[in-house]
């Protein structure tokens, strides 16, 4: 997870970017965390979380309810013994929600997963699922000084891989507020990215340096 939010660190001091908001599903939004602990906000105005991975998804002391590490460790296994085969049954599967009764499968998206799953270098996808399973960004979170979204989806198998890690995100956070609503792009636009963008101090405001940390969470009330 260092590289990945070191390599976009890079990117963004190449193009010269700022006054950003990050935005970040699954794997990205702990890139968005960790990026945030790693660089700072300097360039970062507001952030958004969606079914993200933070602030930790594996089973510890810390986080009985996570996922147990033997679970990733099938996913090592099932790449190593058969990778084009993994990722077609990812996606066929848990992704897209498609292992729902009565799900409407889309067998176009299961084949544009699995080819960009096959366009990966091995090592990377092999390395990917430690970073995403193993990164612990709860000190990146509690760092953060900066307006932060997080979606969650109150369906259990409509989770990236279960409920547990998003729900602890904003146990990192000193203040949040939760609000309910029902999810389409649009409602995610209009009724957090609005929030986030009302409630968070700007960059030139004296209230950026006040301890509380502006944050909104959000769960939605049904699938999309």
């Amino acid at each position: 997870m260092d590289t990945y939010a070191d390599d976009l660190h890079q990117l963004f001091e190449k193009l010269d970017l700022t006054d950003v908001m990050m935005v970040g599903h699954s794997t990205g939004g702990g890139e968005v965390a960790r990026f945030l602990g790693r660089h700072g906000t300097s360039r970062v105005s507001k952030a958004v979380l969606v079914s993200a991975v933070t602030p930790g998804m594996l089973k510890t002391d810390a986080n009985p309810d996570g996922v147990p590490l033997d679970v990733f460790d099938s996913f090592r296994a099932a790449m190593v013994k058969d990778r084009a085969q993994f990722f077609i049954d990812v996606p066929s599967g848990p992704f897209f929600g498609f292992n729902r009764p009565n799900a409407q499968v889309s067998q176009g998206k299961i084949w544009s997963w699995w080819q960009q799953g096959m366009q990966c270098g091995f090592k990377a996808a092999y390395d990917c699922i430690k970073a995403f399973s193993e990164t612990d960004t709860t000190e990146d979170l509690r760092n953060a000084d900066i307006p932060i979204l997080v979606s969650i989806h109150p369906r259990p198998e409509m989770a990236t891989l279960g409920p547990n890690s998003t729900k602890l995100t904003p146990r990192c956070i000193r203040y949040y507020t939760e609000r309910m609503i029902k999810w389409s792009p649009l409602t995610l636009a209009d009724g957090g990215l609005s929030s986030c963008a009302r409630r968070g101090p700007s960059k030139n405001s004296p209230e950026r340096h006040m301890p509380s940390r502006p944050f909104v969470w959000m769960r939605s009330t049904r699938s999309c």
